[in-house]
């Protein structure tokens, strides 16, 4: 069994320009036309994630977390591919800044896709 993600975004094309020009995903699936409403199946290291601007698929400001083994070399690839990292006013700073320590005993660091869903890449 697979559970995979639907994350609404309200422009396919500006979505999935910062998923697989920034965030590293490869479109494998999906609409053959890219005009809103559309979706596109996404895959990262064997997992799957869905963007869907379909009206109903999800909400924004939805939070997802990505688990990898090595949240330093990650963050920095990502940073190589363009991510910015300006913060989230409404969420620790730090957080959305660079990989820190949390309490709960992971390094993690978040990103914003440009509808403000939040992406938490985890390292146990």
């Amino acid at each position: 069994m697979a559970i995979i993600p639907t994350v609404r975004c309200s422009n396919m094309r500006k979505s999935l320009a910062f998923y697989t020009g920034v965030l590293d995903f490869e479109r494998v699936d999906g609409d053959d036309e890219l005009h809103d409403p559309s979706f596109s199946v996404l895959a990262r290291g064997g997992d799957k994630l869905i963007l869907s601007s379909h009206r109903g698929d999800g909400e924004f400001g939805q939070a997802i977390v990505i688990t990898t083994d090595d949240i330093n070399a990650l963050f920095r690839r990502l940073r190589e591919r363009g991510l910015d990292t300006p913060g989230n006013p409404d969420a620790p700073e730090e957080v959305h800044e660079g990989p820190i320590k949390q309490s709960w005993g992971t390094r993690e660091f978040y990103v914003d896709d440009p509808d403000r869903n939040t992406l938490r890449f985890t390292q146990p």
